[in-house]
């Protein structure tokens, strides 16, 4: 910082336009960033590191960001990458994408082009030049440039504030602006505060009361919107009450883990038990989820019945699937409201609460729900999941990537719905590794278990260093089926030459050893029994090479072939 004479005569107090925002990053309760820097950032990101914030690299602006989204879904708080301008900004393009649609609250700080006073002709041409505020802005990440020092504050004050409304929002700050100097003498923009979660209107609690009092077979479908406001003792007292059976969506998963009326996950996860007791339903609650394609097993998932959406963002209710009652507010005030307005007693015919139907959900066991097609050298995917539910440690995060191998879904186990993670957002492939890792910096006390294929494997396999240079824990489940999986069953359902979508039948265990991991190839159970000890409690990353029947197809994909063939 420099002293400098005012022109009244008083004092001013100067310092780098990027050493200001670094303390402002700091005072706003960051203690990490993850990042990719290039030479427009490496000032930034090596203040932010001195400053006692630490910089936690990536080996790709796509995997940064992914790691602070995995970050931010962690902890609920900020997650900040830190990236270059230009090709890196385009780099991690991908990656910015799926935050926004994520919901999770991630700011990315990415440097820009330096502003220009004069339209005189320069030293050319910037090989790095790109418009990033119109590309962001046209992937709907919400975009805050710094074109001033004095303007630097506040852009980053809004972009905080935007980011921790949910999804991701960006700052470009322009090479010059970072390393001019700023005057101290204003005070920084004040920090907005999050709003209080908002009550139900009484009107449209009572509609929906009067649907429940007439339903003999109601049940209640909880997402993660529910888990987040932390509905889970109030939606199982009103299940009980009024004799409900309890499901979730995906992303809601396990909540109601252990309840007798629990169903597991409705839709294209659901086992056949859920299946049988959800069609029988004649009234549906939803709290917090909303209601997607797979939720709904492409419309097939819940039957024909009056619908109850409650949601605190009046936008989600209806907006994939049809409710008969529209209920705003967060899931926990809702869930108290029909508590009040449906006393003990408002549902005395309670046919999804017999001793058969309890009885007939605690028998049913999921490893049985299915065939298994193990081989001499490939192991079924469900029959992985039923062993690894039994190996690896109870308390465990989940992160998937996406592809056929989400089959082994519903066979693995969390202790909560903030411990499962899908990365499916932007239905692309990839994304796990860099989100497991910001999941993995979140909670180094438990086990992070990525759950990946062999086609996004590839695709972000140089992340294998980074895991043991910044010394994350995390466990790598390898779903190899030497294919494209998705895209190897799509062409079998149409008939077509599978050949563009195999790969070859490579060993990444030794791969990953060369990283310093301590790794196994897996091609059957019996081998994965073996490591039982180590995956008890995992000491330092651990590879697992699970090779696959590649020919056992999840439900979803019949499903959503049928959903196109049903288009055209």
């Amino acid at each position: 910082m420099t002293m400098l004479k005012g022109a009244a005569g008083g004092t001013e107090r100067r310092s780098p336009t990027y050493q200001v925002l670094v303390d402002d990053i700091k005072a706003l309760g960051v203690e990490q960033v993850f990042g990719l820097m290039s030479d427009d950032t490496a000032v930034f990101a090596t203040a932010l590191d001195s400053s006692g914030i630490r910089f936690y690299g990536a080996r790709h602006e796509n995997n940064a960001i992914a790691m602070a989204e995995g970050f931010s879904y962690a902890t609920g708080g900020l997650g900040v990458a830190v990236i270059g301008r230009g090709p890196a900004t385009a780099n991690g393009l991908h990656a910015a994408t799926y935050a926004s649609r994520a919901g999770s609250r991630v700011l990315i700080i990415s440097g820009d082009a330096a502003v220009s006073a004069s339209a005189a002709n320069g030293v050319g041409p910037d090989y790095k030049a790109f418009n990033a505020a119109a590309v962001l802005a046209a992937a709907g990440i919400r975009t805050f440039v710094a074109t001033s020092p004095e303007t630097a504050r506040g852009a980053l004050a809004d972009a905080a504030a935007a980011a921790l409304q949910g999804g991701a929002a960006a700052l470009l700050l322009p090479v010059n602006v970072q390393l001019a100097d700023m005057d101290l003498g204003s005070a920084p923009p004040a920090q907005k505060q999050p709003r209080p979660p908002a009550a139900p209107r009484p009107q449209a609690i009572e509609a929906a009361a009067a649907l429940v009092r007439q339903s003999r077979k109601p049940l209640i479908v909880a997402g993660l919107g529910a888990h987040r406001a932390g509905a889970k003792a109030e939606l199982e007292q009103l299940a009980d009450r009024i004799g409900a059976l309890l499901v979730t969506s995906a992303r809601g998963k396990d909540m109601f883990r252990g309840h007798p009326g629990n169903l597991g996950i409705v839709g294209s996860f659901s086992h056949s038990a859920a299946r049988r007791m959800i069609d029988q339903a004649d009234c549906v609650l939803v709290f917090g989820a909303g209601l997607n394609l797979l939720t709904m097993s492409f419309g097939h998932s819940l039957p024909k019945v009056p619908l109850i959406q409650v949601d605190a963002d009046r936008g989600h209710i209806g907006r994939w699937h049809p409710a008969d009652v529209a209920v705003v507010g967060d899931a926990k005030l809702a869930a108290q409201a029909l508590l009040a307005a449906l006393p003990p007693g408002s549902n005395a015919d309670r046919p999804f609460r017999s001793e058969e139907t309890l009885r007939f959900l605690r028998e049913f066991d999921i490893a049985r729900d299915f065939e298994p097609a193990n081989t001499a050298r490939t192991v079924d995917p469900r029959a992985l999941g039923v062993a690894l539910e039994k190996l690896l440690p109870a308390r465990r995060n989940l992160v998937y990537d996406a592809g056929n191998f989400l089959g082994i879904v519903p066979y693995l186990s969390v202790p909560d719905p903030g411990r499962f993670k899908l990365t499916s957002d932007f239905a692309s492939i990839g994304l796990g590794f860099g989100t497991a890792l910001g999941v993995a910096r979140a909670r180094p006390d438990e086990t992070t278990v990525l759950v990946i294929g062999d086609g996004g494997f590839l695709m972000t396999m140089g992340e294998l260093e980074t895991v043991v240079r910044e010394d994350l824990p995390l466990v790598i489940v390898l779903m190899n089926d030497c294919a494209y999986g998705a895209e190897l069953h799509f062409l079998k359902m149409r008939d077509l030459p599978v050949a563009k979508s195999v790969f070859p039948d490579v060993d990444y265990a030794p791969v990953a050893e060369a990283f310093g991991f301590q790794a196994a190839t897996i091609r059957t159970l019996d081998e994965l029994q073996k490591l039982a000890p180590l995956l008890a409690k995992p000491d330092g990353p651990l590879f697992l090479d699970c090779k696959l029947n590649a020919a056992v197809a999840a439900p979803f994909m019949s499903e959503f072939h049928e959903f196109e063939t049903r288009k055209h």
